[in-house]
């Protein structure tokens, strides 16, 4: 039986499905029909002063790719489209791939890191020395911890008598803040680079959390956690990290937390052949491209690390779909 090219051509022109999304969703078109369904392409143009033509073809690649549907000339969101694409909507996932739209050209010098080995854009440029691209980055990781926070703070055993978190890398503040809604005895710290945490005190200040809720700014790499904590938290974080960066991160956990205390490590994880699933291993690129050390670890290493740091109970598994993420929990022995 004679292969098919079918599948090497679709690989071939998927970016052109991620540019009419990003491209839909950064002008406002789903906003747009959310609140006025069923208008014309004119109509689209004059409200978003675009060009009348573009905004015909915009709109008509959005209903071939079922994001938008189509009624004679007049055009509405479908269901999907509704839930996570209008902003401000409960699901809203449109700020949170503005992170994907910032690192697209990246991926199209993914010939150059495989030739240098080294990242094709300064990993500085979205951790403070872009201000814009760092609130692009820092506002697009809120709003993915808010997705993906709804259905993870269930999972995160926090017992009654735990009072101190410290989150390691915490961005946002968007994972603690979720934690301290739930846990109402609870205080958390937010550690990240000083750029990162002025966006996030914001942002916590807005959520009516900032008694509760503290940042601290330091390169966690360098900067001393501090100790008597019940609780480390490191979300999305150690993907960045060599495989001895993580080690070190992990002790300074362990050494930080309290007898009996507990260590949560949610991220991208694969199987042992680094391949599987598909998403983490493509998201290991994404960070080799943007980041001096970035890749994505297996769960039998992780495990392994936990154990050498001197932890203790470790549990690692996937967190139910559709989150791509993996969660490890490990105990400091009392």
């Amino acid at each position: 039986m004679q292969n098919s090219p079918d599948r090497i051509i679709e690989m071939a022109s998927a970016f052109y499905d991620s540019c009419v999304l990003f491209t839909a969703t950064d002008l406002g078109v789903f906003t747009l029909l959310d609140r006025q369904p069923g208008l014309t392409s004119r109509e689209v143009a004059r409200e978003l002063q675009l060009d009348h033509r573009a905004a015909r073809l915009l709109l008509d690649g959005c209903v071939a790719l079922k994001l938008l549907g189509k009624h004679g000339e007049r055009y509405e969101n479908t269901p999907e489209s509704a839930d996570f694409l209008v902003a401000g909507s409960p699901a809203d996932l449109s700020g949170a791939i503005g992170y994907n739209r910032d690192v697209y050209s990246a991926w199209g010098r993914l010939t150059q890191l495989a030739r240098t080995g080294k990242p094709v854009e300064k990993p500085e440029i979205h951790l403070g020395d872009d201000p814009e691209r760092t609130r692009n980055f820092v506002m697009s990781m809120h709003y993915r911890a808010l997705a993906i926070g709804r259905a993870l703070v269930p999972m995160i055993e926090i017992g009654g008598g735990a009072t101190r978190l410290l989150d390691v890398g915490g961005g946002p503040g968007t994972f603690s803040a979720l934690l301290a809604q739930a846990h109402p005895q609870l205080a958390c710290t937010v550690l990240d680079l000083p750029e990162v945490v002025a966006i996030a005190e914001q942002l916590i200040e807005r959520q009516g959390l900032a008694r509760r809720v503290e940042v601290m700014g330091g390169d966690y790499r360098e900067t001393d956690f501090p100790k008597g904590q019940d609780v480390v938290n490191f979300f999305g974080v150690l993907h960045q990290e060599s495989p001895n960066s993580i080690r070190r991160l992990l002790a300074k956990a362990q050494a930080a937390l309290v007898p009996g205390g507990c260590v949560n490590v949610m991220d991208m994880m694969t199987d042992a052949t680094h391949a599987a699933p598909k998403f983490s291993a493509m998201f290991a690129l994404n960070m080799a491209l943007t980041t001096n050390d970035g890749w994505v670890f297996s769960d039998r290493e992780l495990s392994e690390w936990l154990g050498e740091a001197g932890f203790g109970k470790i549990e690692i598994h996937p967190l139910p779909p559709p989150m791509p993420h993996w969660l490890a929990t490990a105990v400091k022995p009392a």
